[in-house]
């Protein structure tokens, strides 16, 4: 990352100050900074630098002599930015010039110089070098500056020497102001990169295009995300425990103008009335014994960003009231203050409980529910949408296989535990209820993974939870003793198997056949029997 100097800063540095006042003081010298490439820098706006004799102001002041100084101490200064010792030079105008390099991590910043002076060894020769220097420039002219030459500062070795102690410290504590500014400035830029690659980690996690699901209910709920993520209106999210609320939620901040503010979570139904409040207003020192000092809720911490109040159907008439202020005036007081904050953050609330029965039994507010209510996002249970069950279960195998570092010699293949899967197995997970909806499945095939070992091949039915079996059990007996014949049970569920092993095997016919163990011929004929052909179902 390229180095950036603030040269005026430098300036303003007290140290760097009063070393350039002594340095003024004790030799009539002046001191200066140039960057890189020869120009002066941190000096009076509209100047070149500040001349502390008459032939140095003369000189700066006449355009040629400005030009042929500019030009002398780029040259100096590049020479001894390659150099990392002081170096005492003389310039075209006969001024002996003392400049000390600045470099950090090995990069040159420019130098510190001192210039205006003449040494002791060489002061006659210098002399008559600047007499020759001002000729040059102002002509006959140049003479009234002459008298000018004998009161020239003259620096002995032994100044010298001070003198380049002097501005070694100046450069030290540039160089040391340089390095802490560059390491705040790398530290920064780091801590910038680590946030956008976070935000744009989060944002591809929750974005709702990586939500699984092709069904024809959840492609509407993501069109209706789509067309709401950025707005500021509260919404409602519905559906039963278990199918991503939360999730849906996040992908409402992740994917909007508020993604790079808060996401906060807060459980209602998690809290009595005291704690929730204090959870979502905050509180003052004193407010209540234990409150030894002041907590920002997670209404102020929020601002700006998506604050989820999860399960809020269970919040006390209480707690209602005080949620439907803040909700209608955007204000709050923390527990224990009379002090009003106000916020601008964006609700998403979510619930499994029928709101509208709680309004008719008096156990939420009407003017409430109304104020969630603005959109409301339905999220299907998973037994609405059973055509999404392939692509949940392949999704969940690879996130778990993942996760454990599957390194059998199977995974390492691409065998992964899906493929291992027996027909009976599948089709058990295809045909359960999923009463706990995806968060079931999931915990399902988690199990999956941590029972499985790689001598179980095929994996058969009897590695999954007894509910599920017992709930497949009770279906069959139902199937098998509901009014139904043996003939059309056995149809009924021949047309399930069908039709399941079509979806999941995307339409491969001959892999179904196989899988099934009978010929691709007799599969055609079920497939005709039962209306299962592709092509007359997208007709119908």
């Amino acid at each position: 990352m390229a180095e950036t100097v603030n040269w005026q800063d430098f300036d303003k540095l007290i140290l760097i100050k009063k070393l350039r006042h002594l340095v003024g003081e004790w030799w009539n010298v002046q001191m200066h900074f140039t960057d890189e490439k020869g120009f002066l820098r941190g000096v009076p706006s509209g100047k070149f630098f500040s001349p502390l004799n008459p032939i140095s102001e003369a000189i700066v002041k006449d355009t040629r002599g400005f030009q042929m100084t500019m030009d002398d101490v780029k040259k100096t200064t590049i020479d001894a930015s390659l150099s990392k010792k002081p170096q005492v030079v003389r310039n075209n105008s006969g001024f002996s010039a003392l400049f000390v390099p600045l470099k950090v991590k090995g990069k040159s910043l420019g130098c510190v110089f001192a210039d205006g002076f003449l040494r002791q060894s060489t002061m006659d020769e210098q002399k008559n070098q600047i007499r020759s220097f001002l000729m040059k420039v102002f002509g006959a002219e140049g003479e009234d500056l002459f008298e000018h030459v004998d009161h020239l500062p003259v620096l002995e070795e032994k100044d010298l020497q001070y003198l380049c102690e002097l501005i070694k410290i100046v450069a030290f504590e540039m160089i040391h102001a340089q390095a802490h500014l560059s390491q705040m400035r790398e530290n920064l830029h780091h801590e910038r990169k680590k946030v956008a690659r976070l935000t744009g980690e989060l944002g591809s996690r929750f974005h709702f295009s990586q939500m699984v699901g092709k069904s024809q209910k959840m492609q509407e709920l993501y069109r209706m995300i789509e067309k709401v993520c950025d707005s500021g209106a509260t919404v409602l999210v519905r559906g039963e425990n278990g199918t991503g609320k939360e999730l849906i939620s996040r992908a409402l901040h992740y994917n909007s103008v508020r993604r790079r503010a808060q996401f906060l979570v807060v459980n209602c139904g998690a809290f009595n009335d005291n704690l929730l409040e204090s959870e979502l207003f905050g509180h003052v020192k004193g407010a209540f014994t234990g409150a030894n000092r002041d907590k920002k809720g997670v209404f102020e911490a929020a601002d700006g960003g998506t604050l989820f109040l999860d399960e809020i159907g269970d919040t006390s008439p209480q707690m209602q009231v005080k949620l439907l202020r803040v909700l209608q005036e955007g204000t709050f007081s923390p527990v224990g203050s009379t002090t009003i904050k106000k916020t601008k953050v964006r609700i998403v609330a979510a619930t499994n409980r029928n709101l509208e029965e709680m309004m008719e039994e008096g156990l939420f507010r009407e003017d409430l529910y109304y104020r969630l209510n603005v959109i409301v996002l339905e999220i299907p249970p998973l037994r609405e949408r059973k055509e999404d069950l392939p692509l949940l279960i392949d999704s969940f195998f690879k996130k778990h296989e993942a996760s454990r570092g599957d390194s059998s010699e199977s995974a390492s293949k691409g065998a992964g535990l899906k493929d291992r899967l027996s027909q009976d197995c599948y089709s058990a997970i295809l045909n359960y209820d999923w009463p706990g909806n995806v968060r079931e499945l999931e915990n399902e095939i988690e199990r999956l993974c941590v029972l499985a070992s790689d001598e179980d091949y095929p994996l058969s039915k009897d590695f999954l939870s007894a509910r599920i079996l017992k709930y497949l059990d009770k279906t069959s007996d139902v199937l098998l003793h509901g009014g139904m014949s043996l003939k059309v049970s056995v149809e009924s569920y021949e047309k399930q198997l069908v039709a399941e092993g079509l979806e999941r095997l995307g339409w491969n016919k001959s892999a179904l056949a196989k899988s099934l163990g009978i010929s691709q011929k007799l599969l055609a004929s079920k497939i005709e029997k039962h209306g299962l052909d592709k092509r007359l179902r997208e007709a119908s």
